[in-house]
C-alpha cells in the first residue's frame, strides 16, 4: 500500500500506541512539527484517505477526542 509521506506520519502516531486513543490535537502537533498547512479537517482528511487504503475497520474513530488504531 502506498502512503504520502504525511499519510504515513498520521498513521505512525497511531500505531505507536496501538489500542490507545490518540489526540486529534497530537496529531495535528505532528503534522505541524514537518511544515505542513494545518486546516480544521487536516486529520480529518488523511485519516480518511488512510482507511481508503488501509481498510476502514482499522482505524476507529472516538467522538470528541481522536483516533485510535484497531489491532485485531
Amino acid at each position: 500500500v502506498y502512503l504520502t509521506a504525511r499519510e504515513w506520519t498520521v498513521l505512525n502516531c497511531l500505531l505507536c500506541r496501538p489500542r490507545t486513543v490518540v489526540s486529534k490535537a497530537k496529531i495535528e502537533d505532528v503534522l505541524f512539527s514537518l511544515g505542513s498547512e494545518i486546516e480544521s479537517n487536516t486529520v480529518e482528511v488523511y485519516v480518511s484517505r488512510i482507511r481508503k487504503k488501509i481498510g476502514a475497520d482499522r482505524i476507529a474513530t472516538v467522538r470528541g477526542f481522536g483516533y485510535r488504531f484497531v489491532v485485531t
